[in-house]
């Protein structure tokens, strides 16, 4: 499948390129598509492309919401660089009235990683000021009952986000799921498709198995299927977006695919724009 992937990549830039050369001996009018040929209708696409705040840890609110209004997507999971916990009720108003100017709406906060029960409140205390009901976070094992108890006080949606490898609370899918699928139905998993790959797991396999729970994700690709694997831009690495997107068709995927793009975080925005553009022409396409 990767084969043909990176083959089908090297043909559309040898195509492209045969093109331009083309353009050097012909008029632009004959090298154009005719538009008489009917074309190939793009499949109806139902998700919800957003972008993980993390994305923007090294950039301000502002160069986030430009970028992502450039890339015409709509949905942000507010991060507490951009909006700090303690922000006052006038600078929530100012942060919600700056997205609306870009046609972003926060649609959650997180990661927020809980270790007490202070902390436990203070984050849904947190995200219903902002005015959200989903919180994206990393609750200590031992906390879960008393969130559970919050999830039903505040009518919240509780996604836990999997980390991988790297920490040993909630590394994979089936972890996230073992803990929360006896608890209230509100309380799910945030599908993070690198870390589950890198977990060893294979996140096409568990969307399929673990959909009823699966109220957010986190899109990215990773160089390697071990806790070697490092970030790429999507399309390039090991994650099968093509059997991805059919599996969210077959499921009726219904949350946000949220882009976390953690290569070159200093200067992502090239990489950004090739991770969205790559997966907008798969679920154009598949």
């Amino acid at each position: 499948m990767f084969k043909d992937m990176n083959q089908s990549r090297r043909t559309f830039f040898k195509e492209s390129l045969a093109g331009v050369m083309l353009l050097g001996a012909t008029s632009v009018a004959q090298a154009l598509p005719d538009p008489a040929k009917p074309k190939r209708a793009p499949k109806s696409n139902p998700f919800q492309l957003g972008m993980a705040g993390w994305t923007f840890v090294n950039f301000d609110i502002d160069k986030t919401l430009e970028t992502m209004e450039k890339l015409d997507v709509h949905y942000l999971c507010i991060k507490d660089f951009h909006l700090p916990m303690d922000a006052t009720d006038d600078q929530i108003k100012a942060f919600h009235d700056k997205c609306a100017a870009h046609g972003v709406t926060g649609y959650g906060v997180g990661p927020i990683y809980m270790k007490s029960e202070a902390e436990a409140d203070k984050a849904f205390a947190y995200a219903k000021r902002v005015g959200v009901k989903l919180i994206n976070g990393v609750p200590n094992y031992e906390l879960l009952p008393y969130v559970e108890k919050l999830v039903k006080q505040y009518d919240f949606r509780l996604v836990i986000h999997l980390h991988g490898p790297d920490i040993t609370t909630y590394p994979d899918a089936t972890d996230a799921w073992n803990h929360v699928k006896d608890l209230d139905p509100r309380m799910g998993i945030c599908l993070d498709i690198g870390h589950d790959l890198r977990a060893g797991c294979d996140p096409v396999a568990d969307l399929k198995k673990y959909h009823s729970r699966i109220f957010d994700m986190h899109l990215k690709d990773v160089t390697d299927s071990t806790k070697a694997g490092s970030a790429i831009p999507v399309g390039r690495g090991k994650i099968d977006f093509p059997a991805l997107v059919k599996m969210m068709r077959e499921v009726n995927y219904t949350g946000k695919c949220s882009l976390e793009y953690e290569k070159d975080m200093k200067d992502p925005f090239l990489g950004i724009a090739e991770s969205i553009g790559y997966f907008r022409g798969v679920c154009d396409n598949v």
